[in-house]
């Protein structure tokens, strides 16, 4: 009894900790669909706007360029601060930090044995 208590402790503490990241790509991508780029970017890691920031484009007008595709959660893991949150169409990296989780990296698809291509990134 006490250890079907003590793994199903565990189980919920581990899915507990997914909720938050997956919560946070779903605002994400809510914001990308309904065409809010400054929320969007809102909802992204410092690095993550600045480096949507070149030539003189905003971050806000940047995102919604990109061709983020998004879908439905398939999977997520949690990693101390760190996130992973896997849809359909794309893989989420995301980032605890004091205000909570924010978009370290999307749009980002798997290579092999090479680090994921992003269309966002850090």
């Amino acid at each position: 009894m006490i250890l079907f208590v003590l793994v199903f402790g565990l189980s919920g503490c581990a899915t507990e900790g997914k909720v938050p990241a997956e919560q946070a790509v779903a605002r994400f991508y809510t914001a990308v669909r309904a065409h809010d780029g400054e929320r969007a970017c809102a909802l992204l890691a410092p690095e993550a706007a600045d480096g949507l920031r070149t030539g003189g484009q905003d971050c806000a007008k940047a995102i919604l360029d990109l061709d983020l595709p998004g879908g439905q959660v398939r999977e997520s893991a949690v990693w101390g601060d760190e996130a992973q949150v896997r849809l359909t169409h794309d893989t989420v990296f995301l980032h605890r930090f004091p205000r909570g989780w924010l978009v370290r990296a999307a749009g980002c698809t798997p290579r092999g044995d090479l680090p994921y291509r992003c269309e966002v990134k850090t």
